[in-house]
This record gives C-alpha cells, sequence and structure tokens, in this order.
C-alpha cells in the first residue's frame, strides 16, 4: 500500500483514527527554497476509490504560499484535484508535487489572494513573510515533534546514581 512506499521512503507517518485512510505526513521544506528548514505536518485523507481518485492533501500547521489557503491548509495544486492519475502514488505527492509547488508558485492561481498579490507587488516583502512564517510556524515542535531530550524511562548510567556494587543491600539471614 502507499502508505507502507511512504514510510519505507523515511518519511515520519502518524496515523489519525484506526483506518488507514487518514494520517499525518512529516513533510521538510525543499532544499535550496524559502521553505528550507521549515517542517509541517500534511494531513492525508484517503478517498474510497484511492488511487482511481485522488488524495486529499492539506498543511496542518500555517504556511505562507499563494497556492495553500492560509486557514484551511487546502493545497490547489492541478496534478492532485484535475489530472491525478492512478499511477500516481504517495510518495509522487510528498517526492515531488509539495516540492514543486513550494518551488514555483502560482500566484495568477492563488487560494491565498494575499499572498499572491504580494508576490507580484513585492517579491522581497514576500520572501521576507515566508521566511517569518517558516521561523514562527514551521518548526519541529510546531508539528508535535519531540526534541532530544532525556526521559525517566530511559536507562541511568551507572554515575547516575552512585552504587557501589561491593555493598551488600542488606543483611544476610544467620
Amino acid at each position: 500500500m502507499d502508505m507502507m512506499k511512504l514510510m519505507m521512503s523515511d518519511y515520519k507517518v502518524e496515523m489519525i483514527n484506526d483506518g488507514m485512510q487518514e494520517f499525518y505526513v512529516e513533510f521538510n521544506g525543499p532544499k535550496e527554497s524559502l521553505y528550507q528548514g521549515g517542517v509541517w505536518k500534511i494531513r492525508v485523507a484517503l478517498p474510497d476509490a484511492y488511487p482511481y481518485k485522488s488524495p486529499s492533501i492539506g498543511f496542518v500547521n500555517k504556511i505562507y504560499h499563494p497556492n495553500v489557503d492560509e486557514m484551511s491548509g487546502s493545497v490547489c495544486l492541478d496534478v492532485i484535484n484535475q489530472t491525478w492519475s492512478p499511477m500516481f502514488d504517495l510518495v509522487n505527492v510528498f517526492e515531488v508535487f509539495l516540492p514543486q509547488l513550494l518551488l514555483y508558485p502560482n500566484a495568477s492561481d492563488p487560494l491565498n489572494g494575499e499572498a499572491a498579490a504580494l508576490m507580484m507587488r513585492d517579491h522581497t516583502a514576500y520572501d521576507q513573510r515566508v521566511k517569518e512564517y517558516c521561523e514562527k510556524y514551521a518548526k519541529p515542535e510546531d508539528i508535535g515533534a519531540k526534541t532530544e531530550e532525556k526521559s525517566s524511562d530511559e536507562e541511568l548510567s551507572e554515575d547516575d546514581y552512585n552504587s557501589d556494587d561491593d555493598q551488600v543491600a542488606g543483611k544476610a539471614d544467620p
């Protein structure tokens, strides 16, 4: 199944409920783009007719982009919305379609009119706004990723508790 292919391609996948039709995928902004370093949680819903019908794809945490609705996270992408083919799979979505969307925004077909207008009017201000959103909303902690820290479940090293193996825990029965 496509979801397994995603996991085998090293994507972090988190199930939403017991079924295998709704899940989250951790998506990193493409290298050498304004979105590099950003991390987004993408909600994927597979229709019953998948792969003959396209998946529903949406950003959970905020992203500033002309083709992504700022409030709902919905994505405006022809290849997903109009020209989907059963030959495509979820790996294509995360390795090709979404990176292409972020690398080449289409301001003439916007879901976020304010982002599209700013991109066409003042590209430098647009670039700055994208970076601000990445800093503010697209860090690992913004998608619920756990930062590396020592938990109480981890084993303690010998230095963490001063134990002398030579000492007896109690007195032996006579």
